[in-house]
């Protein structure tokens, strides 16, 4: 009760009811619905995505999650050593992947988003988020990280887990995949795009899928949920798009097709991107982080999670080498 008071006091609200939802809040209040959400990161991070958010309302992009500002002006409550904040509930369905007509407007509507991001600067007291430049080392560490969860099965000795053993299997093609995908983007114009968004100021969502793509009337389309937004190449949205639809679809060509054509309608992408696009198809980051969350105790999953993720990965293995080359052969690449 005691939060509730504090989030009504800070900011000058009146809670009549809250209904968890997803891991938030939905308040009625006496001023319409809110979005209630506590953080798990620190006020200097929000600071950055706070600022993104008003930067794409002031270029006219204003189908976001707005947040409110407290009594004081600032985008959050402090309740003990929480922080919460609180932003316009949009109403609306989730994006359906299924739906080929959700997948182009969500499609078009990315790409506004990314020329609306355009031009950021971060506000002063607030933490840069970026990983512009960093996708090389980061492969190479992910790639190096397969032999060190192997190693950790083999010390098991005769207590390995059914997981241990699909992972044993399975390491091998996707430590290959990793290394094509690293050997792709060395020879791509990779730190060329890096330095182009560097000088744009721009941004990337980080984490575009269905239930942050809300369809409201009139097939308007809502972005929520910017906790991941940091300064990125586009394609990296885009790619991981792809990816999040396309392993609900069979790992079909003709989806990519569709959400890279509906992309190019509002903002085309270059030939050098494409390549770098490719890279991120390529590498095996479901499976890293699957694996990497059950080796490293990252997850609260209970151990049937796991085995059914890497199954269903398993499972998809050649449509998604047919999916590749299919995509090598579209888009030239070489």
């Amino acid at each position: 009760m005691m939060r509730e008071l504090e989030i009504e006091r800070q900011f000058d609200i009146v809670i009549e009811s809250m209904v968890p939802n997803r891991g938030i809040y939905l308040l009625n209040t006496n001023d319409g619905k809110r979005c209630l959400k506590k953080i798990n990161y620190g006020i200097q991070k929000l600071l950055f995505i706070y600022g993104a958010k008003e930067h794409l309302i002031k270029n006219g992009y204003t189908n976001v999650d707005r947040y409110y500002l407290n009594t004081e002006g600032q985008p959050y409550a402090l309740v003990n050593e929480d922080i919460y904040t609180l932003s316009e509930w949009i109403d609306g369905r989730e994006c359906d992947f299924h739906n080929d007509e959700d997948l182009i407007i969500a499609s078009r509507n990315l790409a506004e988003l990314h020329l609306a991001s355009k031009g950021y600067e971060p506000p002063e007291n607030s933490k840069l988020k970026t990983d512009l430049g960093r996708w090389p080392h980061l492969m190479e560490k992910r790639v190096k990280s397969f032999d060190k969860m192997r190693n950790m099965v083999r010390k098991k000795k005769n207590r390995k887990t059914d997981f241990d053993y699909k992972y044993i299997q399975n390491m091998e093609f996707y430590k290959e995949l990793g290394k094509k995908a690293m050997e792709v983007l060395n020879n791509s114009d990779y730190m060329k795009l890096c330095e182009m968004a560097e000088e744009e100021k721009s941004f990337c969502h980080h984490d575009y899928t269905y239930h942050n793509i809300i369809i409201g009337e009139n097939q308007k389309v809502n972005v929520v949920d910017f906790d991941y937004s940091k300064r990125e190449i586009r394609v990296y949205d885009i790619a991981n798009y792809i990816i999040k639809v396309l392993k609900r679809r069979d790992w079909n060509i003709k989806y990519a097709n569709l959400i890279i054509d509906a992309y190019n309608e509002i903002s085309p992408l270059n030939k050098n991107e494409y390549r770098v696009l490719y890279a991120f198809l390529l590498f095996p980051q479901r499976f890293w982080r699957v694996c990497n969350r059950y080796y490293y105790n990252e997850s609260s999953w209970i151990q049937n999670t796991f085995i059914k993720k890497i199954n269903l990965m398993i499972d998809e293995q050649e449509a998604y080498i047919n999916f590749i080359h299919d995509f090598e052969k579209e888009y030239n690449i070489e």
